[in-house]
């Protein structure tokens, strides 16, 4: 019996549908699309004389949700290359920061552009970023047409005046800014880490969160020589320092999350912590693995993320996948550690869990948002096609991505970009780069 639906603003044809709740897929699918929200998942023979203002035909491809990345700093595209094969000490502390030191909010709005549009290209339609002059960024949210939940970073590093300053940055531009670009910015608090803000600034994070309804961001347990040292002057560990501050209760989405004890990843597991999982930039900064077993066995939601382009070179979340899938192999010597659906889920359905959107996005599910990417099937890297989810997490490269549409509208057809001149974007972000590296301090 056909589908009643007598209209869409938007159908998709012909696919393999991958809706995510589940490992069920569905040959020959079809989604229509009405007023920016799915209305129909299912297959294409159900769906009779229905009228649509455009149809896509996407036979040999897959649709999938687009892919949630939970943490970047989008707008450091202009460090990509700088800085390379140095320890994470120094290449904060001899680079990035006396760059960042010059940064103005034009420069980040160039940056961000350029983020935005690589991920685009490369099938992620939502991103948790945490930086400075956040307002930047969401302007190139807007324009873009991507979803970000977006953070103004909070760091005191010692100095009680810079604390003060960037915590009133970061609650102005939460208020300011939740619901922007036709509510496809929400915003979050963002406290850099443990280390760097001092416990009084860290409760003033969490019941302003509070107050305001948002959740918090914030880098933790990234690295074990700064484990060392924190623990020198605390006497503990940043999770159970965060813990006796009650800094856990709430909405928490805590970045790397490396070296942890069994104590702490229960700590974490109790508490509902949304952790991420970075293992790119992690790899590439010679920091240990992330045990994400142990993490998942205990019901802690896992998501991936990318971290900055200037850390992992790349906003690529099919790589991203990939090498989460193989990391976990090798640290538990064991290839039946996260399947690739897991993988896959944790940076659909999972990764909208972590910013708290898995009720509109996240899953091809009538009533949700249609935030959709189309693979290309038809590349000779992805022929024979056995098992669809291997495919995607261990072949699959972003530029395999055809279509991406976010809130119902097509922001990229056949790797074509309808929002942004990729051109101008790049000479942009290209000319604010050398800019910058000749701009004296």
């Amino acid at each position: 019996m056909g589908s009643v639906l007598e209209r869409a603003d938007l159908l998709i044809r012909g696919c393999v549908v991958l809706p995510m709740k589940t490992m069920d897929l569905i040959e020959n699918g079809a989604i229509a699309v009405e007023d920016g929200r799915i209305t129909f998942v299912g297959k294409s023979s159900s769906l009779c004389g229905i009228k649509a203002e455009k149809t896509i035909d996407a036979r040999g491809k897959v649709a999938l949700p687009g892919l949630v990345n939970c943490h970047t700093h989008v707008a450091m595209t202009l460090f990509r290359g700088l800085a390379e094969d140095k320890p994470l000490d120094v290449w904060l502390r001899e680079v990035i920061w006396p760059l960042e030191a010059k940064l103005t909010s034009e420069d980040v709005y160039a940056g961000a552009l350029l983020g935005c549009l690589e991920m685009l290209k490369s099938g992620t339609t939502c991103f948790a970023d945490m930086y400075f002059y956040e307002r930047a960024v969401a302007e190139a949210v807007r324009e873009s047409g991507i979803r970000g939940v977006l953070a103004e970073g909070i760091i005191e590093a010692g100095n009680l005046e810079l604390g003060e300053k960037t915590f009133n940055n970061s609650v102005i531009f939460a208020e300011s800014f939740d619901g922007y670009a036709e509510g496809r910015v929400s915003t979050m608090l963002a406290p850099h880490a443990a280390y760097s803000c001092g416990p009084e600034l860290l409760r003033r994070v969490k019941r302003k969160a509070s107050e305001l309804g948002v959740g918090v961001h914030i880098h933790l347990a990234e690295s074990a020589e700064l484990f060392r040292k924190f623990e020198g002057v605390y006497g503990c560990g940043e999770v159970e320092f965060l813990h006796k501050l009650g800094f856990f209760d709430g909405h928490v989405l805590a970045a790397h999350c490396i070296d942890l004890s069994e104590s702490d990843r229960r700590v974490l597991a109790e508490h509902g912590v949304n952790v991420v999982h970075v293992p790119v930039a992690n790899m590439k900064l010679g920091l240990n693995a992330a045990r994400i077993k142990a993490l998942v066995d205990l019901g802690v939601n896992v998501a991936l993320g990318t971290d900055g382009p200037a850390s992992n070179n790349t906003l690529d979340m099919f790589e991203t996948m990939k090498f989460a899938a193989l990391l976990q192999k090798h640290v538990y010597r064991n290839p039946g550690v996260l399947s690739a659906y897991q993988v896959l889920r944790m940076a659909t359905l999972d990764g909208a869990k972590a910013l708290g959107l898995d009720g509109i996005i996240g899953s091809l599910e009538v009533g949700k948002k249609a935030d959709i990417v189309l693979v290309d099937l038809s590349k000779p890297h992805l022929k024979p096609l056995h098992d669809i989810y291997a495919a995607l997490v261990y072949s699959t490269r972003g530029s395999d991505v055809d279509t991406v549409i976010v809130d119902g509208r097509v922001l990229m057809e056949n790797r074509k970009v309808q929002t942004l001149d990729e051109e101008s974007v790049i000479e942009k972000a290209e000319r604010h780069a050398a800019d910058l590296l000749a701009r004296k301090p």
